[in-house]
């Protein structure tokens, strides 16, 4: 990403932590999202209490505050100044995570340091780069190490439909760099930098249903049930709004 990209990415990210993220992303439906994605993480990865586990772009740590019990060491890395300020206040009393300021450059990680790397609503910020990405998280793996990944899909109809219907909205949670992704495409990326990688869909109304009702839990608990059976639906799957990207170390 270029040194323009970044500060954009920064300058949108810092208008997004001063006050809106943190009272949209403690609502019920919110969390009740994100406590399926340590789920759903903790699924795929296979990730134990012994593993340490790096989170990219963490923003305020809410994912990574409800994995963390459940892994041996969790840091969240962030570009942005108020996310990690706030991640650091949140989760201040959870004693084997830490959050770090910076770029994967910045940060200076070295090989093999982590059993899981995961990427929550990430790649798609940075979508030219994600292949020089793939080869850095592969590089940071350890042997048998797993990577995840959760994107919105080029392919998704509640983007159509959301653009069509409520533009203003949906500008709201876009930064300016960021660009829906090709699954396959996606997949093929980390498949090529190493790790044996498969993408799966996730949901289809669910996570966009938080968005819009963020304080109806029980709205969003229902439509993930829904969900559950869409994504299996062969021809309407590729149209869902959200697909996993998981690839592990050979």
């Amino acid at each position: 990403m270029s040194r323009d990209s970044l500060q954009r990415e920064i300058d949108y990210h810092e208008k997004l932590y001063s006050g809106f993220a943190q009272s949209h992303f403690a609502k019920p439906a919110v969390r009740a999202l994100r406590e399926h994605m340590v789920w759903r993480i903790l699924k795929l990865t296979g990730a134990t209490t012994n593993s340490r586990v790096l989170s990219l772009g963490c923003g305020i740590g809410d994912t990574e505050i409800l994995l963390a019990p459940q892994v041996g060491e969790l840091t969240g890395l962030d570009v942005s100044p108020s996310a990690i300020q706030q991640a650091r206040v949140d989760g201040a009393g959870v004693a084997n995570l830490h959050f770090v300021e910076g770029t994967l450059e910045s940060a200076r990680i070295g090989p093999a340091s982590f059993d899981v790397v995961i990427a929550i609503f990430f790649l798609h910020h940075l979508p030219d780069t994600v292949p020089a990405l793939a080869n850095q998280i592969a590089a940071m793996l350890k042997p048998g190490g797993v990577f995840y990944s959760l994107d919105p899909s080029r392919y998704r109809l509640s983007g159509a439909i959301g653009e069509l219907l409520i533009p203003k909205l949906m500008a709201r949670y876009q930064s300016p760099n960021e660009r829906q992704l090709a699954p396959q495409a996606t997949a093929e990326y980390f498949t090529t930098a190493g790790l044996d990688a498969r993408f799966e869909y996730y949901d289809f109304l669910s996570t966009p249903l938080a968005g819009l009702f963020p304080g109806w839990r029980f709205g969003y608990r229902a439509m993930r049930g829904v969900d559950e059976a869409l994504v299996r639906i062969p021809l309407l799957k590729r149209v869902s709004s959200n697909f996993e990207v998981i690839g592990r170390k050979r």
